[in-house]
């Protein structure tokens, strides 16, 4: 059994605690935002929503894997909302509400095991609006499709720069982000939803991987990130 994924495991050295120590005067987010420069950061709603770290263009290491770990964990605290909402408003039933709960119950559980990696490094959830997306089956359905494409390609992106020790735990939950963009487009293929394309659930042989910038940009364009 692989050794479980905390802040112990990724900071061997203690330089992520020896840096959490200097800023223990610093709220959370401020220890977010000062960490965040250049490479496309811009405001999203009122909510910093950061460019390239500088400290994610080096060499693998430690407090690089808390960086790129917070980056997934706030596409982990979209995407776990989204179901949420999604559960709850009562507009998915049969195969779009068994979908939604098991994914949901998939995303909560990323969120859990990112945040236990990270402990008090972990930045703090946002708050979301899904601009009725949640609430019409059609949208949803949409939305779904490019939440979990971007997720899978954020992770292909970033996981080159993660160190080997911490890779593992990365690939273990892309995998399963995988699947779900699998199974919504299969989804999407079904009858009542037209104009699927034919290339539908895998749309290639190879996924793409996309840049921080790249997936901030697309994150920040749908406005669910409100404060």
């Amino acid at each position: 059994m692989s050794e479980p994924l905390t802040l112990e495991v990724l900071d061997g050295e203690g330089a992520i605690r020896e840096a959490l120590d200097e800023g223990k005067q610093s709220t959370r987010s401020e220890l977010f935002r000062k960490a965040i420069v250049g490479g496309g950061t811009f405001v999203a709603g009122g909510v910093m929503i950061g460019g390239l770290p500088k400290i994610a263009l080096g060499a693998p290491s430690a407090a690089q894997d808390v960086e790129i770990l917070n980056f997934a964990l706030l596409l982990e605290y979209l995407e776990s909302e989204f179901y949420v909402q999604a559960v709850a408003g009562g507009a998915l039933s049969g195969d779009l509400l068994a979908f939604a709960t098991v994914v949901r119950d998939h995303e909560l559980a990323h969120v859990d095991f990112l945040r236990t990696a990270l402990g008090s490094a972990a930045i703090a959830k946002p708050t979301f609006d899904f601009k009725g997306t949640t609430r019409d089956r059609t949208q949803f359905v949409a939305t779904s499709i490019v939440l979990e494409d971007t997720g899978v390609a954020a992770y292909n992106g970033q996981g080159p720069r993660l160190r080997k020790r911490t890779l593992p735990a990365a690939a273990s939950v892309v995998s399963v982000e995988a699947r779900h963009a699998a199974w919504i487009r299969h989804l999407a293929a079904a009858p009542g939803y037209p104009n699927a394309p034919d290339d539908y659930p895998a749309p290639g042989a190879l996924d793409p991987a996309l840049t921080m910038a790249q997936v901030e940009a697309a994150v920040g364009a749908t406005g669910f990130i409100v404060g």
